[in-house]
């Protein structure tokens, strides 16, 4: 079993959220399925000092900050193609909202990054399953519109959810909502106030619902 990850930068402010990536590796795993870690080769749409929360007048890429938590293993999103793997997931971080697409800026009015885009829809097309943590659902349900998604207990990202087309349900640390039909499984992670521990058990939620959905078990 094979998992592609997409990661959207280094960091919670500009990037991809660092523990929900790294636990979500981890996660796939321990389920004993391999991965490879995918990201757009594009410009980040800023730098955060995460020391300050400022931002930083330089301009990073989104592969280059990626590969840091790939440890350089890691592959420029356009190469992806869905008949190579059983399933895609998406960590959360603002990156997800600020570089895959413009969610953080224009709500459900956002534009998604045109490679991001055309993976998902390959992916969703294919019947493959797509997981997303934390802010990762908006971008799916952007794109899939009728699904049924979660963020946790946010009430304004959840009414921007229904805006689109979705569905959403709220959820708590270490819980999942599996969108049978469309084969979709996301969890809050750090929409909620968490813990390490909490994201690792959202982690292997998702992943095991993942698992779950290849194997034609759920």
């Amino acid at each position: 079993m094979k998992f592609a990850i997409v990661l959207s930068g280094c960091g919670v402010y500009d990037g991809s959220e660092i523990h929900e990536a790294v636990m979500l590796l981890l996660a796939v795993s321990k389920n004993k399925a391999m991965y490879q870690v995918f990201a757009p080769n594009v410009m980040q749409h800023h730098v955060i000092n995460h020391l300050t929360g400022e931002v930083m007048k330089e301009s990073r890429n989104v592969l280059v900050e990626s590969a840091r938590i790939a440890r350089g293993n890691i592959k420029p999103l356009a190469e992806y193609k869905a008949d190579d793997f059983d399933a895609i997931i998406f960590p959360g971080g603002f990156g997800a909202a600020k570089n895959l697409c413009t969610y953080a800026f224009d709500g459900p009015d956002m534009k998604i990054d045109k490679v991001v885009e055309k993976v998902i829809r390959e992916t969703h097309q294919a019947g493959k399953p797509i997981g997303a943590v934390c802010i990762a659902p908006v971008l799916i349900t952007k794109i899939i519109n009728n699904i049924e998604v979660t963020v946790g207990t946010d009430a304004s990202t959840a009414a921007d959810i229904v805006t689109m087309g979705g569905s959403h349900r709220n959820t708590g640390h270490g819980e999942v909502v599996i969108d049978k039909k469309n084969r979709i499984v996301t969890s809050p992670c750090y929409m909620l106030d968490a813990s390490v521990a909490d994201i690792a058990a959202g982690a292997d939620a998702v992943v095991e619902a993942l698992v779950s959905l290849v194997k034609g078990s759920s």
